[in-house]
C-alpha cells in the first residue's frame, strides 16, 4: 500500500488538509473556509470550534480520498496562523472566549503604554519582536485583564491554533497533548530566543502565569499520535510529527535552506522571510527576529555545513557562522498586514470587482496607475515602520482616474511592501539577495511577479505549486518519521514554474516608489 503525508494548513480564512506523494506533489485536498468576526473596529475574531470541526472535515475528506487510491497516512503536520490566540478550559474542553487574530489591534494602547515606560529594548533583545498588537502576549493579557478570565487565569489554557490542533488530535480532556513548537513560541513575545524557552521576565511584564503556556517541542518529530475518534477515518496512532508556524512553512517548502535564502508569501498579508542561519541575529531595525525551524535530531551536519559554507560565501565573519551541534535555524522577517486583503475589500466593501482572480488582467488594462497610490494600512503599518495607528489611504485621484488605475495601485502596492522590506534586509545583513522565491494567492499574477523582479531588480520565481504553506509542513513531518531521509533529498525536490527577470530601466519605478513611500508618510500616526 503506498503512503501520503498529510498536512493541516489553518489559516486565516481557511482551513485545507493536503495529501503529499513521495515526490511532494500533492495529490488530494479539501478546504473550507473560515468565519471571521468584526465585533468591533480593529478586533477580528475566530470561533475556535469552529476551526476544530473545519479540521475534522477536511481532514476525514482527504484520508477517504486516499482510501480509494488505496493510500494510507504516514503521518501528519500541522501549520496555522501564528498569533492568533485562544484560551480554553482543560477539564471539559470548551473555549472561554473567541480566539483574538493576529491582525486584530485592540491591544495598540496597551503595546504604546509599554513602550513609554521603557519596556522595547527588554522585548527586543529578549524576542526579536517588537511592541506591537501582532504579537500574542498582549492578547492574552487581555484575555486575563479585560476579558474576564482573571479570577480563573492559572486553569486556562493559551495557546495559538497549532497548540489547539493538537491538543484535540490527541484527545483533548482524555488524553491532549498541550505543546508548541519554536516557531510558533517565538511569534508570542514571551520566547526568549536565546534561552530557547517562555522568558519568565516577560511573563511578569504580561502578567501571564507560566503554568498557563504549552510546553514547547522541536518543530520537526513525533509530537503526538491522533487519538481514537478524534477524526473519521483517521486510523488511532498515527504520527503527527510536525508543528510550524505558516510562513516558516512556506520558507521551508521553498526549500530555503541555506543562509540568505528568501522568500515573499502573498497572500492576506505578505511575509518576507529570509534564512538567518544557526546563529540568533543581532536585532535589525524595522524587521523582527523568530526560529525558522528546529529539526531536533533530523537535520544533520549537511544542513549546517552548507549553512556554513554561504556564511563564508555572504561574507559573514567565522563567529556568526552556524553550529554544526544546533537543531535551531532563525529567520529575519518583514511583515506587511495587508496585501491580498486589499483585493477582498474591492471586492467584497466597495463592490467593484466580482472575483478576486480578475485583479490581475483589470490591473494590465493600463500601462500605469495614472499617478495613483494606494497604502493599505487598514490594520496598521508593519515592517520596517511598525505603526499601528497608520490608516489605508488612496493619493493622487484625479478626474480620468479609472477602476483599472485603482486596481494596478492596489497591486503595486504589494510590490512597493515587499521592496520595503527587502531594502531593510539587505541593508541590515552581510548577504545580497539573489533570488526572491514567492507563493501565496497573489504571486498567481504574472504583473506583480515582474514588478517584484523590477523593483528589486533580481529574479523572481514560483515554484510549480504556491501552496508551499502546506507543502513545508508536509516535509517537515515527512523528514520526521523517515519518509524523506534529509535536507539534500527535498532540495532535490524543489522546482520552479514560472521565472520574471528585471528590466533594464528601474528609474521609472524608483520614481514611483518614491512617490508611494510619501503617500505612506502621510498615512502614518492616523488614528
Amino acid at each position: 500500500m503506498r503512503t501520503a503525508i498529510v498536512a493541516i494548513d489553518a489559516g486565516t480564512t481557511r482551513i485545507r488538509a493536503t495529501a503529499v506523494d513521495e515526490t511532494a506533489a500533492i495529490i488530494e485536498a479539501s478546504y473550507r473556509e473560515l468565519t471571521q468576526y468584526y465585533p468591533q473596529p480593529g478586533w477580528i475574531e475566530h470561533d475556535p470550534e469552529e476551526i476544530w470541526a473545519l479540521v475534522q472535515r477536511t481532514l476525514s475528506d482527504v484520508v477517504g480520498a486516499l482510501a480509494t487510491r488505496n493510500c494510507s497516512v504516514e503521518a501528519i503536520g500541522i501549520t496555522n496562523q501564528r498569533e492568533t490566540i485562544m484560551a480554553w478550559d482543560p477539564r471539559s474542553g470548551r473555549p472561554l472566549r473567541r480566539a483574538i487574530g493576529w491582525q486584530d489591534r485592540r491591544t495598540a494602547q496597551r503595546c504604546r503604554a509599554l513602550a513609554e515606560a521603557g519596556e522595547l529594548p527588554l522585548v527586543r533583545q529578549r524576542t526579536g519582536l517588537v511592541l506591537d498588537p501582532y504579537f500574542s502576549a498582549t492578547k492574552i493579557a487581555w484575555l486575563i485583564h479585560d476579558g474576564g478570565l482573571a479570577e480563573i487565569a492559572d486553569r486556562v489554557l493559551f495557546g495559538t491554533v497549532d497548540t489547539w490542533i493538537l491538543w484535540k488530535l490527541t484527545g483533548g480532556v482524555r488524553s491532549g497533548i498541550f505543546a508548541t513548537d519554536p516557531t510558533n513560541a517565538s511569534r508570542t513575545s514571551l520566547y526568549d530566543l536565546n534561552a530557547g524557552n517562555w522568558s519568565e521576565e516577560l511573563l511578569e511584564l504580561f502578567g501571564i502565569p507560566a503554568i498557563t503556556l504549552a510546553d514547547i517541542r522541536p518543530t520537526c518529530g513525533t509530537l503526538g499520535r491522533v487519538a481514537a475518534g478524534a477524526v473519521d477515518g483517521v486510523a488511532p496512532g498515527t504520527p503527527i510529527s510536525a508543528v510550524v508556524g505558516d510562513q516558516q512553512a512556506a520558507l521551508f517548502g521553498q526549500a530555503c535552506f541555506e543562509t540568505g535564502m528568501t522568500k515573499a508569501t502573498l497572500g492576506t498579508g505578505t511575509f518576507v522571510l529570509a534564512n538567518a542561519g544557526t546563529r540568533c541575529p543581532a536585532p535589525i531595525d524595522g524587521l523582527l527576529t523568530s526560529v525558522a525551524w528546529d529539526l531536533g535530531s533530523h537535520g544533520g551536519s549537511t544542513d549546517a555545513r552548507r549553512a556554513s559554507n554561504q556564511n563564508a560565501h555572504a561574507g559573514i565573519p567565522e563567529g556568526d557562522q552556524a553550529d554544526a551541534r544546533s537543531s535551531l535555524t532563525f529567520a529575519l522577517e518583514g511583515a506587511a498586514f495587508v496585501s491580498g486583503a486589499a483585493v477582498q475589500w474591492l471586492r467584497d466593501e466597495l463592490g467593484l470587482i466580482e472575483d478576486p482572480d480578475a485583479i490581475g488582467p483589470i490591473a494590465e488594462e493600463v500601462p500605469d496607475s495614472h499617478g495613483l497610490f494606494v497604502v493599505p494600512a487598514f490594520a496598521g503599518l508593519g515592517s520596517p515602520w511598525w505603526d499601528p495607528h497608520a490608516r489605508g489611504i488612496v493619493t493622487g485621484i484625479t478626474i480620468g482616474t479609472r477602476l483599472a488605475h485603482l486596481a494596478r495601485a492596489v497591486v503595486e502596492s504589494m510590490a512597493y511592501q515587499v521592496r520595503a522590506i527587502v531594502e531593510t534586509m539587505t541593508a541590515g545583513t552581510a548577504f545580497a539577495l539573489r533570488e526572491l522565491r514567492v507563493d501565496g494567492g497573489a504571486s498567481t499574477m504574472p504583473l506583480l511577479l515582474q514588478l517584484l523582479a523590477d523593483h528589486l531588480a533580481t529574479t523572481v520565481s514560483r515554484p510549480r505549486s504556491t501552496e508551499t504553506t502546506a507543502l513545508g509542513a508536509a516535509m517537515l513531518a515527512g523528514l520526521g518519521v523517515g519518509y524523506w531521509s534529509s535536507l539534500e533529498e527535498l532540495l532535490g525536490l524543489w522546482q520552479p514554474g514560472l521565472q520574471r527577470v528585471p528590466n533594464d530601466e528601474r528609474s521609472a519605478q524608483d520614481a514611483a516608489y518614491a512617490s508611494w513611500r510619501a503617500s505612506v508618510e502621510r498615512a502614518r500616526a492616523w488614528a
